[in-house]
């Protein structure tokens, strides 16, 4: 029986810019990136950023206005999809409703010029990899929602493309059914080894199935890192408050030493590592809500605040708090801690809590 392999491949751009039309604003504005051979690595940021477009130009859907792109090594920049060894999977799923799930997963295969033999070995392997063996006779309106898009991943994986690009897969699906299959997807990734462009405005769906997040805004990359990386290190407030929830307080650089920065917080001092291009004087602090210690009202080192809201949301407490610096949202996992609306309390930033984001 034939088996799905991989024919993994890098992608590269090189100043890419694209404007559609007579606008004189960029779509896309002179980005540079590369994607390892092998590799999950996620387009992520709110609509209109760009990261549409830029999946597209991988596909060859959208021509770049100038610049290069690579795939493999390859210059496909005037290529048109037809003549690029790359598969989509669209957030519409785009499964022929007359056709059955065989006959879906078969139709890129009839024109490859493969044997009817091979076809029908490759589409029967791949249902089987997506955990689809004996629905082929189904038609799509037969399948669930999730039953769908795999069978239109097992539609991309047949053609054994160099690269998979998927375009807001999961938007679709209620919540449950999100999680199940990006954890599918990204298991039949690292199980074959594929390289995957995977673009979503979600921040929990691209922290867990990316080995890479390129975040962009405003039609360029705002930051390009592991999603450690972007949680523990954003480069700026717009990635601090995009990737998870950050609250941003104003702070002084007092001085820098040795890589360690002392920063001041209101009446508090708190020593951080120094973040490149950081210099003494005004700059911002993030702060994820998980990261921030509540103490009793006057606590040493602590922020002074007075609860606005609290919240039990099951698994955790939320906390509305006012602080001189505006409001401060925090979570604590203790649900039966004693903190309640009304009350001051002391806001305390452990060594791992804020984050220096430059001036």
């Amino acid at each position: 029986m034939a088996e799905i392999k991989s024919n993994a491949a890098s992608v590269e751009f090189r100043g890419v810019t694209k404007i559609y039309g007579r606008s004189k604003v960029p779509a896309v504005n002179d980005i540079s990136l590369h994607i390892e051979a092998g590799k999950l690595v996620t387009l992520l940021g709110p609509s209109g950023c760009g990261k549409t477009t830029t999946l597209r130009m991988i596909a060859g859907l959208e021509m770049a206005t100038s610049g290069q792109i690579l795939i493999g090594g390859a210059d496909v920049t005037r290529l048109p999809a037809t003549d690029r060894d790359v598969s989509m999977v669209f957030q519409s799923y785009a499964l022929f409703p007359h056709m059955t799930v065989d006959e879906n997963v078969r139709y890129g295969l009839r024109f490859s010029g493969f044997p009817k033999k091979e076809v029908i070995e490759r589409a029967r392997a791949g249902l089987e990899l997506v955990g689809l063996s004996g629905y082929g006779d189904r038609l799509p309106s037969q399948l669930s929602g999730g039953q769908q898009q795999r069978v239109a991943v097992a539609r991309a994986l047949v053609l054994e493309p160099q690269v998979l690009l998927f375009d807001e897969p999961l938007s679709n699906l209620d919540a449950k059914l999100r999680r199940h299959v990006r954890e599918e997807i990204r298991d039949i990734q690292q199980k074959l080894g594929l390289t995957v462009v995977y673009v979503t405005h979600d921040q929990e769906e691209a922290l867990a199935v990316s080995d890479r997040i390129i975040v962009m805004n405003n039609a360029v990359i705002a930051q390009d890192g592991t999603p450690r990386d972007l949680y523990d290190a954003p480069a700026n407030a717009f990635v601090a408050d995009f990737i998870g929830e950050a609250n941003i307080f104003p702070c002084t650089i007092e001085s820098i030493e040795n890589g360690v920065a002392s920063v001041r917080l209101g009446a508090l001092t708190i020593s951080l590592p120094g973040r490149g291009g950081s210099t003494p004087g005004p700059a911002k602090l993030a702060v994820r809500p998980g990261r921030i210690v509540l103490h009793p009202a006057g606590a040493a080192d602590t922020l002074p605040g007075t609860i606005q809201k609290a919240t039990y949301v099951g698994s955790h407490l939320e906390f509305m708090i006012e602080t001189e610096f505006g409001e401060a949202f925090v979570t604590a996992p203790d649900v039966d801690a004693p903190f309640k609306a009304g009350q001051t309390v002391g806001l305390g930033f452990p060594p791992r809590g804020p984050v220096l984001i430059g001036n």
